[in-house]
C-alpha cells in the first residue's frame, strides 16, 4: 500500500516550525491580516442590508465582492510573483482598506444607493490582498525541508480555519454594541496592519533579482495546461470545496427538517473542530506516499463521510459524522498546497497557491448554488450523495507508483526531500 505513514521516529514538531528564525513574527502578521477575511464578509453583508433595507441588494453586492475576489486571485498573485510582496502588498492593501472604509461610511446610515455599494464591493473584492498565498510562499523559503513544510502548511491551515470561526463571533459582538459598518472598518484596519507588518518581516525579500523574460512579456504567468500535477490538485480541491459549500446548505436543510434550526452552528462547529484535529494529526505524520496520491484518497474519504451524513437518523449522529468529515478537510488542503509548491519554480509559487485557493472558493460557491437548486426538489439523502460524488470521483486521479513532480533545477534540491 502507498497510502501509509512511515515507521515512527523522532520528527520535528510544530514548535520547531515556529522556532524557525522570523517564522513566528511573519506568521503572526499574516494571521492578523487574514482575520479580516473572517470579519469582513458577514459585516459587509449586514451593513449593506441595513443601509439598503434589501436582502437582494446585500446578496448581490456580496456575490460581486466574492466573484471579483476569487476570479482575480491568480492575477493578483502573478503581480506578487513578478514584483515581490514588498512592492505590491502595501498599495494593494491600502486600496482595499480605503474601499472598505468608503463602503463603511456610505453604509453607516440608511439610504445608500444599492448600485453604488455593489460597485464599491466589486472594486474592493478585486483588490483583496492574497495574504494566504503569500504566507504559504514564505513558508517555502522559511522551512525548505519538505517534512517541516508539511507541518507548516498544516499549522497554517488549522489557524486559518480557527480564524474563520472566530471572525463571525467577533462580528456578533460588534453588532450588539454598534453598527455592522464598524465591523467593516475593523476588518479594513486589520488587513492593512497585518499586510504592513508582513512586508516588514525579514523573511520577505527586499528586492527581486532580475530574471530574463522567456514566457511572457509582462509577468511569469502560470498556465494550468502546462502543469499536470497542479491541474489535478486544482480539480480535486474544487471538488473538496464543492462538498463543503454544499454541506453548509445541506446542514441548514437537515436541521430545519428536524425542527432544530439553531443546531446548525453546532454541526458546523463540529466540522471546524474535526478539521483542526485532522490537520494537526496529518501534519505530524511522515507519509511514504507521494502527495498527489494522498490528495484524491483524502478527498474521497471526505466524500464518503458526506454520504454517510446524509442518512444520519438523528442530529447527534449528524454532528458526529460531520466531525469525522472534518478530519479530512485540512489534510486535503495541506496536501494540495504541497503539490502546488512542488509543481512550480520559486518564481510562481504564489500563483500556484492562489490557483488552489481559487479552486476551493469557486467549488464552494458552486456547491452552495447547485444544492440550492436541488434541495427542494430531491430527497435530502440524495442531495448529500450528489454533493459527495465529485470528491469520490477524485480517485480517478490516483497514479500509483508515479514519481514526485519535476521542478526546475533551481528547486530540485528541496524536492528531493519531499515525502514519498
Amino acid at each position: 500500500m502507498v497510502f501509509t505513514p512511515s515507521a515512527p521516529s523522532r520528527a520535528p514538531s510544530y514548535a520547531t516550525v515556529l522556532r524557525t528564525p522570523h517564522a513566528a513574527r511573519t506568521f503572526g502578521a499574516a494571521l492578523l491580516g487574514r482575520l479580516s477575511y473572517g470579519i469582513v464578509p458577514l459585516s459587509l453583508l449586514l451593513a449593506i442590508k441595513d443601509a439598503t433595507g434589501s436582502y437582494a441588494a446585500a446578496g448581490g453586492a456580496m456575490a460581486v465582492f466574492g466573484a471579483a475576489s476569487v476570479v482575480l486571485s491568480p492575477a493578483r498573485a502573478a503581480l506578487i510573483d513578478r514584483h515581490g510582496p514588498r512592492r505590491v502588498l502595501p498599495p494593494m492593501a491600502g486600496l482595499y482598506t480605503a474601499l472598505l472604509a468608503v463602503i463603511a461610511l456610505a453604509a453607516w446610515r440608511p439610504g445608500a444607493p444599492p448600485l453604488v455599494l455593489c460597485a464599491l464591493a466589486g472594486a474592493a473584492g478585486a483588490c483583496t490582498p492574497p495574504l494566504g498565498p503569500v504566507m504559504r510562499t514564505l513558508w517555502s523559503s522559511l522551512v525548505p525541508d519538505r517534512e517541516l513544510l508539511q507541518r507548516a502548511y498544516s499549522l497554517d491551515g488549522v489557524a486559518e480555519e480557527l480564524l474563520y470561526v472566530t471572525g463571525p463571533l467577533l462580528v456578533g459582538i460588534v453588532v450588539t454594541v454598534t453598527e455592522p459598518a464598524a465591523g467593516v472598518l475593523a476588518g479594513a484596519v486589520l488587513v492593512f496592519v497585518g499586510a504592513s507588518a508582513l512586508v516588514s518581516s525579514p523573511a520577505v525579500p527586499r528586492t527581486r533579482e532580475a530574471r530574463p523574460m522567456t514566457d511572457a512579456p509582462a509577468a511569469p504567468r502560470l498556465r494550468l495546461h502546462g502543469c499536470v500535477a497542479l491541474r489535478h490538485a486544482v480539480v480535486v480541491t474544487a471538488a473538496v470545496g464543492l462538498c463543503l459549500g454544499a454541506l453548509d446548505l445541506l446542514v441548514v436543510a437537515f436541521t430545519e427538517q428536524l425542527q432544530r434550526p439553531a443546531a446548525v452552528s453546532w454541526v458546523l462547529a463540529a466540522l471546524s473542530a474535526g478539521s483542526a484535529v485532522g490537520g494537526l494529526a496529518y501534519g505530524a505524520v511522515r507519509w511514504k506516499s507521494a502527495s498527489r496520491v494522498r490528495l484524491p484518497v483524502v478527498a474521497a474519504a471526505l466524500g464518503a463521510a458526506l454520504m454517510v451524513a446524509g442518512v444520519s437518523p438523528h442530529l447527534y449522529v449528524l454532528v458526529a459524522v460531520v466531525a469525522v468529515a472534518g478530519l479530512f478537510v485540512a489534510p486535503a488542503l495541506t496536501t494540495a498546497y504541497l503539490i502546488a509548491d512542488e509543481s512550480v519554480d520559486a518564481d510562481r509559487r504564489t500563483q500556484a497557491g492562489a490557483w488552489v485557493n481559487t479552486a476551493f472558493n469557486a467549488g464552494s460557491s458552486g456547491g452552495t448554488a447547485a444544492v440550492g437548486l436541488l434541495v427542494d426538489r430531491l430527497p435530502l439523502a440524495l442531495c448529500f450523495a450528489l454533493a459527495a460524488a465529485p470528491a469520490l470521483g477524485s480517485l480517478v486521479w490516483i497514479r500509483p507508483g508515479s514519481r514526485a513532480p519535476a521542478r526546475t533545477s533551481a528547486a530540485l534540491s528541496s524536492v528531493d526531500n519531499a515525502p514519498q
